[in-house]
């Protein structure tokens, strides 16, 4: 068996409108989806009958494309916790590719979101690329806390 890819990464969250208006409009990724799911079966962790606000963004389309679930459950069925912060045990955050990292950044700024390192360049090794050519990353929260990098090949 083999891995071809990451298929979707999910995030909880607290305000979808909110966060739609993050990933969108700041991270530059388009809304395809964005509706109330109810689950007809039960799945494990959810009950039948359970809703959830879901948006789901993509910054490229294709079937094998990868993908970023946002979803918001309602107040009464939603876990607590609260985003790891960098290098905690778990996924404590998640990179997209982008373009220009200094325009992201301008808009998060732009628009009162936390930047949490300015860009600095690092080799590409530990990409999966030969090493010598370099990649300019930053560190950006989202709406909830989460910590997002933003990686641009130079």
């Amino acid at each position: 068996m083999a891995v071809h890819g990451v298929s979707h990464i999910a995030i909880g969250v607290s305000d979808l409108d909110r966060s739609v208006d993050f990933y969108r409009d700041v991270v530059g990724m388009p809304v395809v989806v964005k509706e109330v799911e109810t689950f007809a079966q039960g799945a494990g962790m959810w009950q039948v009958g359970a809703s959830r606000r879901a948006a789901y963004v993509r910054w490229r389309e294709g079937p094998q494309e990868s993908f970023v679930v946002l979803d918001q459950w309602p107040p009464e069925r939603r876990p607590p916790g609260a985003p790891a912060k960098l290098f905690q045990l778990g996924v404590h955050h998640f990179g997209f590719w982008v373009d220009d990292v200094e325009a992201v950044l301008e808009r998060a700024r732009k628009s009162g979101h936390k930047v949490l390192s300015p860009p600095s360049e690092e080799d590409t090794k530990a990409y999966g690329e030969p090493p010598g050519q370099k990649v300019r990353a930053a560190f950006i929260e989202d709406p909830d806390g989460n910590i997002v990098q933003l990686d641009q090949r130079l």
